[in-house]
């Protein structure tokens, strides 16, 4: 599809395949490759899930700092809006997304992960935002996902420190999801994001639009984000043939189409 973003569908689950060797540092036109992928997944429904990839030896080791370090402010004011906007639309895909991640996720690479809604890695992969290191600040999500994701707590540990967090880390602070031999990652990944092929595509984008905008509301909001998307699944042919197979055939048994 793009340059050094590229996008593969098999079988319902599109790839993001990272490829800026060697280390898949995310620069402006990864940013920008990043953005029309997202673009192009949310708009194609015969793709029902995603799966966010580095390849075989590294997910991403961070933004390009080559690219950063003798910009000034008025310049990064324009750079890092066009950032954000990269990762929101990876973090927007109406559909799940599985970050498949090997090596190093450090810095942007992390906060890319962190875009998705489960992350898999392999056992000798290494998360962290080391940007505390350059004398800045995490700037694609750390501050704001992260301890979402982990708890304020742990994340002023990454954030403050610029510490890497190893895979048994990574795991028993909720940072992933999964971990797997190195040699499995992107198998992991897509085998759980194929769950989902089959799945109701409205209620399951609903569900993500439900919890992720909730996570930034009061209670009482976030009960009526949840409400109008209830009541609104209930105009789909979904949810027509799920009911009605529950009814005529138990749990579990529905065959949906997606709409």
């Amino acid at each position: 599809m793009g340059e050094l973003v590229d996008v593969r569908v098999t079988d319902g689950v599109a790839t993001i395949r990272l490829d800026r060797p060697p280390m898949n540092a995310i620069s402006v036109q990864v940013q920008a490759e990043l953005c029309d992928a997202a673009a192009a997944i949310t708009s194609t429904p015969e793709i029902r899930a995603a799966v966010v990839y580095g390849g075989e030896k590294v997910f991403a080791a961070g933004a390009d700092v080559k690219e950063m370090a003798d910009k000034h402010y008025q310049e990064m004011v324009l750079v890092s809006k066009a950032m954000h906007t990269s990762f929101t639309a990876v973090a927007t895909i109406p559909k799940p997304v599985i970050a498949a991640v090997t090596g190093y996720a450090l810095g942007g690479g992390l906060e890319l992960a962190l875009c998705a809604d489960f992350r898999v890695c392999g056992e000798s992969a290494k998360f962290g935002q080391p940007e505390i290191l350059l004398g800045i600040i995490p700037g694609a999500g750390g501050t704001q996902r992260l301890p979402r994701l982990i708890g304020p707590a742990r994340a002023k540990d990454l954030v403050y420190t610029g510490r890497f967090v190893d895979a048994g880390e990574a795991l028993r602070i909720g940072l992933v999801d999964q971990v797997v031999p190195d040699g499995d990652v992107y198998d992991a990944a897509t085998r759980l994001a194929a769950q989902f092929r089959a799945g109701p595509a409205q209620a399951l984008r609903a569900a993500k639009q439900a919890i992720d905008t909730g996570l930034g509301l009061d209670l009482d909001a976030g009960l009526e984000v949840e409400r109008l998307h209830f009541s609104a699944l209930f105009g789909t042919e979904d949810q027509k043939q799920g009911m009605r197979s529950f009814v005529e055939n138990g749990p579990g048994k529905a065959r949906f189409v997606g709409r």
